[in-house]
Parts: structure tokens; sequence; C-alpha cells
């Protein structure tokens, strides 16, 4: 993608957060990476009235451009993207589920194999900072190790990926889970995968998705 391109999928996903229950308001943000820095979601405006030109550009120091002051949560946004060559989109939210467990400082376990999908046997739960801060960033880069998404304790949920699609496919995913995990703790709890289940479950989403069919001509 263009500038152009990444500055409106930025306002799509956004949207699309919002419409899908991931988010209320403008609590969340989403960047992408661009050139050195990254393109991120402005603060507090309402994401059906964004342009283009609203996305603020970040360079690595956190200097900005752009007529509008970034996300406030732009420290972590970087940190990922500084942290993590493979992923080059953030998506941030509020969704119900996660942030029920995110208040109770609550991981998702190995209940379903879909735990996969965010690399691990969990989803862990980053300790609790105050928002926009250093020390929150660094919480969530460390529960980010190994991982593509976690919990941010009295706070949310973030989820990078490769591209924007993919970070929020896993955004939707990881909710569902929360959702899931609650539901199975009104019934007495979850039956949870064992490690060398979730072990051929991680084996298996090496190729799960879209893959070049190699036996075609």
């Amino acid at each position: 993608m263009n500038e152009q391109e990444k500055r409106q999928t930025v306002i799509d996903h956004c949207i699309e957060m919002n419409d899908n229950g991931l988010n209320q308001g403008t609590s969340g943000n989403i960047s992408i990476r661009h050139d050195d820095g990254m393109l991120i979601s402005p603060s507090g405006v309402p994401y059906n009235e964004l342009q283009p030109d609203d996305v603020v550009f970040v360079h690595p120091d956190g200097s900005t451009e752009g007529k509008l002051n970034p996300s406030s949560e732009w420290r972590f946004h970087m940190a990922i993207l500084q942290g993590r060559p493979d992923a080059n989109a953030v998506v941030h939210n509020h969704p119900p589920y996660c942030t029920a467990l995110a208040i109770r400082h609550m991981e998702i376990p190995a209940m379903h194999y879909m735990i996969a999908a965010a690399g691990g046997d969990s989803i862990p739960c980053a300790d609790y900072q105050t928002f926009g801060t250093q020390a929150l960033s660094e919480a969530v880069l460390a529960a980010l190790e190994n991982r593509s998404a976690c919990l941010m304790a009295n706070h949310g949920m973030v989820a990078c990926g490769p591209t924007m699609k993919k970070a929020m496919w896993l955004a939707v995913e990881v909710e569902t889970l929360a959702r899931q995990y609650v539901l199975s703790l009104q019934l007495g709890g979850p039956s949870l995968l064992t490690s060398d289940q979730v072990d051929e479950v991680l084996e298996k989403f090496k190729t799960y998705g879209a893959q070049p069919n190699r036996e075609a001509s």
C-alpha cells in the first residue's frame, strides 16, 4: 500500500472495530508501519469523521507530522512495531469480554485450540500501568513476548500482525476466546488442552489460512 492507502485503511479498520463491537466511541486506536515510523489514528476524533490527512505520522523519536495529536497510546504502538519486525499493524480496543478478564487480571488459558492463533498456549494479561506511559509500553511488550496478542490489566486488549487484515482478524478471535472462556467459567470452568495438544496445534497453525496449492500446475 502507498501512504494514502495506509491512511485510509487505518480509518476503515477503526470504523470496523466499532461496528463489530470490539470498541466503543474513540477509546481504541490503530497503527500501521510506514517508512521508519508509523501512521496512527489521532486522539479523540470520532472515526466516521476522520479524513486520511487526519491520521498522524509518528517518527521513532516520538515527533509527529500532522495537524492533530496522535493517540495517547502511541508509545506502545511504537514499541511493538520497533520490537516486533514481524508486525506491521497494531489494533488496540476495549472489547467487553477481554476487558472483563483484564479487570480481573486474568489471562486466557488453553481452553480452545484457537488459542494458538496468538502464538502460544495462553493469552497473557500485561501488568497495569497508567495509559499513555512508557511503563505501559514496557508492560505490553513484555506480555507480547512470543505472542501476537495480550490483555491489558484494567484496560483492554491489543493484537498485532503482519498485515492490518490479520491484526484485526486476531483481535476478533481473541474477543471470541474471551467470551467463550467467561461462559465456560459459568459452567464450572474449562477443561484445558495439554501442552502436547497445544504444540500440535501450533505446528498446524504454521500453514493455517490461505496457502499456495503446491500441487497446482
